[in-house]
């Protein structure tokens, strides 16, 4: 089997996405994504080889306020200063792109809050903002899942790939670079967000799912997909980068990522961690892994084929600029 590396030592390994066949491929992909706003996500991988994105989002907005049961993508209207403080606290602290606050601001997410009528406008007006604090760094526009499982029928596909549509279309009109279809499970819901976003915008698409480690050991998702079918299924669907983000920390992301590797070599892989599993302590949840700890562990997801890494709950700007130090000096 061929090997994933190329080189010795830790920083001099370059993963096989490097190479001049896979920089080609790179190269075909950022075509195929059009025109963009700026430098396309994976054009800039072209000559950066490795970024650096940002981290969570809801704990951050937690900490500034957002209550339980509140909606955090209102906030891109209410609190609207509160959202930018967030955006620009990931620019500041090293992040070549930063995510936005409508994870979901999809009708069916935003249905529990009356909200169902304005997913493309709160989507819009989170990319908005994310655009505003980026400068010349990649936007990625956030989409998360709507909470339904297709295989029930209890909704038509055509409604959840609707939706899908409405809030990628949101998502470009409000300055995004890139679709990102984040902690997906299932192949059949990722499919339909990743074709929405390829077909309702000219932006790239970036795909990730979140996976557990099973008592056998395996990685899967909560529907069961392997790291290596949930990768295969969101290229099929039109998806340029592929990836894992939530999950059980950057631990376990190594594994993960050589899978999808393997079985789609030639696409950018993405990971955005959690900073461990979170405990409970006295009602509110911890995450135990501090900036030292996560960033101790990108370097072996690194030399696994990532090239870009980033935080989901519970890391900060702090962990992102501990990341960063890595990633930079990964680069050499």
């Amino acid at each position: 089997m061929q090997s994933c590396f190329e080189g010795g030592k830790d920083n001099a390994a370059i993963p096989f996405w490097n190479s001049k066949r896979e920089q080609h491929r790179i190269r075909h992909l950022a075509h195929d994504a059009g025109s963009m706003k700026a430098e396309s996500l994976t054009g800039r991988l072209v000559t950066r080889k490795r970024l650096v994105s940002d981290g969570a989002w809801g704990t951050m907005l937690q900490a500034r306020g957002l209550r339980p049961g509140e909606c955090p993508e209102l906030w891109c209207l209410t609190r609207r200063a509160d959202v930018m403080d967030v955006a620009r606290a990931y620019v500041a602290a090293g992040a070549d792109m930063i995510k936005t606050n409508s994870f979901g601001a999809n009708r069916f997410k935003l249905a529990f809050y009356g909200l169902s009528d304005r997913a493309g406008e709160l989507s819009e007006a989170a990319a908005a903002i994310s655009r505003e604090a980026a400068g010349d760094r990649i936007v990625l526009g956030s989409m998360g899942p709507t909470g339904l499982i297709l295989m029930m029928g209890d909704v038509p596909e055509a409604d959840i790939y609707a939706a899908f549509r409405e809030q990628a279309a949101g998502l470009m009109h409000g300055g995004a670079d890139v679709c990102l279809v984040e902690t997906m499970s299932a192949a059949d819901e990722a499919a339909l967000a990743v074709r929405a976003a390829r077909e309702a915008t000219d932006l790239e698409v970036a795909c990730t799912f979140t996976f557990q480690r099973t008592q056998t050991g395996e990685h899967r998702t909560m529907m069961g997909l392997s790291p290596a079918d949930a990768a295969r299924a969101a290229v099929e669907a039109g998806a340029h980068v592929v990836g894992a983000n939530c999950g059980q920390g950057m631990a376990e992301m190594a594994e993960i990522v050589a899978e999808m590797r393997t079985a789609v070599p030639g696409h950018p892989i993405l990971v955005h961690a959690n900073a461990g599993l979170p405990h409970n302590v006295n009602g509110v949840d911890v995450f135990p892994e501090t900036p030292e700890i996560m960033a101790a562990r990108v370097r072996e997801v690194l030399r696994a084929g990532a090239v870009i890494v980033g935080g989901c709950c519970g890391t900060t700007p702090d962990h992102v600029s501990a990341m960063a130090k890595v990633v930079r000096a990964f680069e050499g």
